[in-house]
């Protein structure tokens, strides 16, 4: 079983804890997003740091460096403690984490251009990190991610992601 990453936008961080994780942060009361009512997508192994961040520095005109905004750990709270987690009470052996997508991540997918997106989708295909898909595929992820920031950029929302191991 691999990695898996539910992208969905929320108002604020105390609303995306309680849709991705549980109420509170109790992931012991959480409840899947499709029962939230969040507005959600499964990305399958489609990882925020590396994968999403390429297709945003393609779709924003840039090359990736690393070195641009990332999204910030929201769930569990940092620090990472010392040592290997073992305490089953520990937010850190749940195998979750939530992560707050930087805005300009959304404002970047929202507006790209229909004539933009095979550009977009070419540079995005020669990407070492996306070898679970071909042209088509990737081109309806782009299409899906775009269509998720254009979603939350009109309700005035954040994008997330939530991670499951």
């Amino acid at each position: 079983m691999g990695v898996l990453y539910d992208y969905f936008h929320a108002t604020d961080r105390t609303t995306a804890v309680n849709q991705a994780i549980g109420p509170d942060g109790n992931w012991l009361r959480g409840t899947p997003l499709e029962e939230t009512g969040a507005d959600w997508i499964d990305a399958k192994g489609l990882d925020p740091n590396v994968v999403l961040a390429h297709l945003v520095a393609y779709a924003g005109g840039t090359p990736f460096t690393g070195q641009q905004d990332t999204p910030e750990l929201i769930w569990p709270e940092p620090p990472f403690p010392q040592g290997e987690p073992t305490d089953p009470a520990s937010p850190w052996t749940t195998g979750l984490i939530l992560q707050q997508l930087p805005d300009r991540w959304r404002d970047v997918l929202a507006p790209l251009p229909e004539d933009g997106v095979p550009m977009v989708v070419a540079q995005w295909c020669e990407t070492e990190e996306v070898d679970f898909a071909d042209y088509l595929v990737a081109r309806d992820a782009v299409a899906t991610f775009m269509a998720l920031a254009c979603r939350a950029r009109i309700a005035g929302a954040h994008l997330y992601c939530r991670c499951s191991l």
